[in-house]
């Protein structure tokens, strides 16, 4: 097993994880605000070239695309807000859940 975690490269016993999306299971009720993006402000769309990312680097659940644009998948997001916080150019707020749900509800895009 210890063979399995050298490093080929530096010969070093190194931890390595990789996060999987729904390690923690899907988000459900508890969640108090999730992110929205202003795509606009976002460095990868507005250079349309895959810069930053710092968002899907420091998302510990893995929910933040590296894609452009960048997209985050809000049935396991769970709300802590790191991803708003690392933003360099504040493309990425933090808006209250039952907020969205009454809008959401009134545009019609969330009715169950």
């Amino acid at each position: 097993m210890i063979e399995s975690m050298i490093n080929k490269r530096c010969q070093h016993i190194c931890a390595e994880s990789s996060p999987c999306i729904g390690e923690a299971g899907k988000t459900g009720e508890w969640r108090t605000s999730y992110p929205v993006i202003a795509q606009e402000k976002c460095l990868p769309n507005r250079q349309n070239k895959p810069v930053c990312f710092l968002c899907w680097l420091y998302c510990p659940d893995a929910v933040v695309s590296k894609t452009i644009p960048i997209q985050i998948n809000l049935e396991y997001c769970k709300g802590c807000g790191i991803c708003a916080q690392v933003c360099p150019v504040q493309a990425i707020t933090m808006v209250n859940e039952e907020k969205f749900s009454f809008e959401a509800g009134r545009m019609g895009s969330n009715d169950k």
